[in-house]
């Protein structure tokens, strides 16, 4: 049966909040898959990540773009082997090291070449203000002015934007919803450091693994260290 729904460019990271936010999508909208490649420590892994959920979903059209700018310059511990992945801290505040400088620029701009490309209605990325890593670029302001980008920057008949439809969720909702959905957690990986077990000892392996506590439920992707939250750091 042919799906005649408007199109969506989903960024998908492979990792928890963009699966997520890609079974959402789905609900509302034909699929078209965009993974960044920027030169992340864990780059290999995530690929696979990003491919298992497309071929879990039936997405035919896939997009890797090659952010080579953001692996030039560094400055972050995802991208510079010299700089150490901030440890778990769930109490910390500021910015961490893991932060990559307008990241999410470099990949919304790729978005709206290739949505613009298709005919494409919107764009869907999996940014999380309230329970993220303090990260600037994951703030509505953000989108909102990014969104007013896009309608001067495109053609006149072209009408995308973008939804970020769990910027505003815990962690813990985020499980709840892809939960509902029947997301795939089991193909996601959100491990800062290590591809073959999470390490259980970065800032993303922490967050992540106190929303599975929360939600009661076993996270299913293999950790080397899998440690347990007590209620005062809920």
């Amino acid at each position: 049966m042919m799906d005649d729904r408007e199109l969506a460019v989903v960024l998908v990271s492979g990792g928890l909040d963009s699966c997520v936010t890609a079974a959402i999508a789905r609900t509302r909208y034909r699929a078209a898959f965009l993974h960044a490649d920027y030169g992340q420590r864990t780059e290999r892994r995530e690929l696979q990540a990003f491919h298992a959920l497309a071929d879990f979903w039936g997405v035919r059209d896939r997009l890797v773009v090659d952010i080579d700018p953001l692996r030039r310059v560094k400055g972050s511990s995802l991208t510079d082997p010299a700089m150490e992945v901030t440890p778990a801290n769930l109490a910390a505040t500021g910015i961490p090291t893991s932060y990559v400088p307008f990241r999410n620029a470099h990949m919304l701009a790729a978005a709206v070449s290739w949505g613009e490309v298709l005919g494409a209605a919107r764009i869907f990325i999996g940014a999380v203000e309230e329970d993220s890593s303090g990260y600037p670029d994951c703030r509505p302001a953000f989108y909102d002015a990014f969104n007013r980008v896009i309608e001067v920057g495109t053609k006149p008949e072209t009408h995308l934007e973008i939804e970020t439809p769990i910027i505003h969720c815990t962690k813990r909702e985020i499980i709840d919803k892809g939960r509902d959905l029947e997301a795939p957690f089991h193909l996601t990986w959100s491990c800062y450091r290590d591809e073959d077990e999470a390490c259980g000892a970065c800032d993303s392996c922490a967050l992540r693994l106190r929303a599975f506590q929360q939600a009661g439920l076993e996270d299913p992707i293999p950790y080397r260290d899998r440690p347990r939250y007590s209620a005062s750091e809920q």
